[in-house]
């Protein structure tokens, strides 16, 4: 029984320590631009509604750094993450520091982007979100601005990202972005609201509902393909939003690779449901190798 009880210890450890980030990098200089008057704390607790890790108040934005480990090849690869949480809080471990974790050891460097989110009047942002989200028009419109903000954070993100590639070996034409959720609205902002030479060269979304203006906006001349991945009993009842961005990548003759799975609900993650879900992300590492960027 000691000799299991170690063994738990001993693991437990090794989780930790290897799903800590070796870097923590500020976005900006100073006080962020746009929110130069924010005097809210970030802070970070354990959910009972999301059962995992929330980060919320962020009002100094960066990027926790996942280096390829020593021993693993390097494939030149660099992947943003953004994290969701309906712009009021960040889900920092399912969907940030254990998929960083997963693709640094794939030979991906990983950075996990904390971006500006909207002020939590409670000591409870989850529950905040889903008190708002009862009149979703309304949620949407109060939260424009923070999501205009969060946007920037993700554009400046994939440029600190290439800006500094030769710093951590990565290929400057290979620079990515997934966002979870509301970061999915940050990942896709950084693809159909950019300019040309600060497009990402691959980009995910995972059950995602970007605004509906993106539907509208002419796509790149750049080629950027797309994985897309969702479950049809999505609670927020997001689903169909993958849908409409498939259809927009499929119509421009762009890249794209869609996984709806019948359950899975919002906000899987990284988690486990013992549910055909749970393979996700390894379809999403046999399409970033089919596209040239895990090999």
């Amino acid at each position: 029984m000691k000799n299991k009880l170690k063994i738990l210890i001993a693991l437990s450890m090794f989780v930790s320590i290897s799903s800590k980030a070796q870097e923590t990098i500020k976005l900006y200089e100073g006080k962020a631009p746009g929110s130069e008057d924010w005097t809210q704390k970030e802070a970070q607790m354990y959910s009972d509604l999301f059962k995992t890790e929330v980060v919320y108040n962020v009002t100094d934005p960066s990027l926790l750094v996942y280096q390829v480990p020593k021993g693993v090849k390097n494939t030149g690869t660099a992947i943003v993450i953004a994290p969701g949480g309906g712009f009021q809080s960040l889900s920092i471990n399912r969907e940030g520091k254990e998929l960083a974790t997963i693709l640094s050891k794939k030979g991906i460097t990983a950075f996990v982007l904390k971006y500006r989110l909207n002020k939590t009047e409670t000591n409870d942002p989850a529950r905040e979100m889903m008190d708002k989200l009862k009149d979703r028009a309304a949620f949407e419109k109060n939260s424009l601005a923070t999501i205009q903000l969060a946007a920037k954070d993700g554009k400046t993100a994939v440029n600190y990202v290439r800006n500094n590639a030769s710093k951590y070996g990565i290929d400057t034409k290979k620079v990515g972005i997934i966002g979870f959720s509301a970061g999915s609205t940050v990942a896709m902002e950084t693809v159909l609201d950019n300019t040309l030479e600060q497009l990402p060269d691959f980009v995910a979304n995972i059950y995602g509902g970007p605004r509906a203006e993106l539907l509208n906006i002419k796509m790149p001349e750049k080629k950027i393909p797309m994985f897309i991945c969702a479950a049809s009993d999505d609670q927020l009842k997001l689903a169909p939003r993958s849908i409409q961005m498939y259809n927009k990548w499929l119509e421009a003759d762009q890249s794209v690779e869609l996984h709806m799975y019948s359950k899975g609900g919002h906000g899987f993650g990284t988690g486990k449901q013992n549910l055909p879900v749970d393979s996700w992300e390894n379809h999403f590492e046999e399409w970033l190798k089919l596209q040239g960027f895990l090999n």
